[in-house]
């Protein structure tokens, strides 16, 4: 069995094993989603709160507010952040696996939109990650979601040139 440590690696630094995981039971491909929606809203948080401190210093009412108001704001702004970011990765991997689908049609490839989705989940770590380091670096969001669609549509035309050729009729 694949551990989730393995899918990460190989979603790295082995674009083409992508089309071998396509076999993997979708079970394990939702894990490894939700393993970077994890990474996301742990992120997301974390800025969240260094966001609220530095702004509510800056406004003298809204330190008092956010400070009774702290066991509530918190917890609600992570599930908020959680279901999110869900929905809109889900979203990614859908539009990306229809890509995908268009890459196989055009390099005349065998696979189905289910193997696709599956790869597409796998292929969008490195976009994932460099949204991350992005936002930290303050790159503007235009550049930074650009670099990560090219990214993850080379990644996922890598691993395309792996899966089975339609055979000559």
């Amino acid at each position: 069995m694949v551990k989730h440590s393995q899918l990460f690696i190989d979603s790295l630094i082995h674009p083409k094993k992508l089309a071998a995981y396509r076999l993997l039971s979708i079970g394990k491909i939702i894990q490894y989603v939700f393993l970077l929606i994890a990474v996301i809203t742990i992120f997301s948080f974390i800025q969240f709160i260094t966001g609220v401190s530095e702004n509510s210093v800056e406004l003298v009412g809204l330190t008092e507010y956010v400070k009774d108001i702290q066991w509530l704001l918190y917890p609600f702004a992570l599930l908020l952040l959680t279901i999110t970011s869900t929905f809109l990765l889900f979203i990614r991997i859908s539009l990306y696996a229809l890509v995908g689908i268009v890459l196989l049609k055009i390099l005349k490839r065998r696979g189905e939109y289910r193997h696709m989705w599956r790869t597409a989940s796998l292929a969008i770590t490195w976009s994932t990650l460099l949204t991350v380091i992005f936002s930290i670096v303050n790159v503007p969001s235009s550049i930074s979601t650009i670099i990560g669609i090219l990214t993850t549509i080379a990644i996922l035309s890598l691993a395309v040139t792996k899966y089975p050729k339609i055979p000559m009729k």
